[in-house]
């Protein structure tokens, strides 16, 4: 299953995308050690690393080739399974292990398989160094069922012992037995994904809930929207978490846009508008299909303007020597 990952690029711009999530967000020297092992390894960029202590996830951004890649998530695994034990781990976002994704993305007009024979790699090199179980989802799926995330992810790290007993959902790497701590791990190949969340001044969680259920594309709402309704304890509200999986389809825009309006409707409104990891320059362009899209991509030019893929890759901390982005 595994292929040759291809050379690296000759003109010195990293051909990959990578954007590992790892079961984490409370504990700042872990995010630190996290980056600073990725960093380390020569040819990898690290664009951007944030965490989030009601998710109790830390997302980390890197760019190059396949094989400094791959070297640099090895080393995020050693620190991920030396430190995240999921048998204490409560979050409010769906996990089913320490570093629980970790999708290739292919840059400017590198070919998808380039992102599939990294994923296919590194998933033969994690079950072999780690004994982890490895699913490979999206366009390195080796079966359609296996596809969608949210179905590799069905049930959690709680459920994993009857998941991965049925034959359908046998890892495509590694031993068909979760790790007692670090439980499993999905590594994919995907096109670009906005990840956004939209905060509301409200703690009601069905409220957020009833906005995500209505915005979300398998419930008839936004083409290639995906969305939960989140609580977050320590801010004392709640937010629609999203995933914008074709900004073509949808825009950042648009989809805030769908949020502020539903919610308006429940008496609850957007007051802020979080990006998770980072946004490319044409998810901001356009001028917007109605004046609420338009208002709304104003605002997320002014706020979010600085933290493009494009702007990162350009910054001198993305010329591969192993210094850290912004975070």
């Amino acid at each position: 299953m595994s292929s040759p990952l291809p050379p690296s690029g000759s003109s010195g711009a990293p051909r990959l995308e990578c954007v590992p999530n790892v079961s984490e967000g409370r504990r700042p020297e872990v995010l630190e050690r996290l980056a600073a092992a990725v960093a380390a390894v020569p040819g990898v960029a690290l664009l951007d690393a944030s965490r989030d202590p009601d998710h109790h996830r830390s997302v980390l951004t890197l760019a190059g080739d396949a094989a400094p890649l791959v070297a640099a998530l090895l080393a995020l695994y050693e620190v991920a399974l030396a430190e995240v034990d999921l048998t204490r781990h409560r979050g409010a976002h769906p996990r089913i292990g320490a570093v629980d994704v970790v999708p290739f993305v292919p840059l400017d007009a590198v070919p998808m398989s380039e992102a599939v024979a990294a994923a296919r790699e590194l998933g033969r090199r994690v079950a072999e160094r780690f004994a982890l179980p490895v699913h490979l989802y999206e366009e390195a799926a080796t079966a359609p069922h296996r596809r969608r995330l949210a179905e590799v992810r069905r049930g959690g790290f709680e459920a994993l012992a009857e998941r991965l007993a049925d034959p359908r959902w046998q890892p495509d790497f590694g031993p068909p037995r979760a790790h007692p701590t670090a439980g499993a791990t999905a590594i994919g190949a995907r096109d670009f994904l906005v990840a956004a969340n939209a905060i509301l001044d409200t703690d009601d969680l069905a409220l957020a809930r009833e906005v995500a259920r209505t915005v979300r594309e398998s419930s008839g709402g936004l083409p290639a929207v995906r969305a939960l309704g989140v609580a977050l304890p320590s801010r004392g509200c709640v937010q629609v978490s999203m995933n914008l999986v074709d900004h073509r389809l949808t825009s950042p825009a648009a989809a805030f846009a769908a949020v502020e309006a539903e919610a308006r409707r429940r008496g609850a409104r957007v007051v802020e508008r979080e990006l998770i990891g980072l946004v490319p320059q044409a998810a901001l362009e356009g001028e917007g299909k109605t004046e609420a899209e338009h208002h709304e991509l104003r605002r997320l030019r002014e706020e979010w303007g600085g933290r493009t893929l494009e702007g990162r890759l350009d910054a001198p901390s993305a010329t591969g020597e192993g210094e850290a982005g912004q975070r």
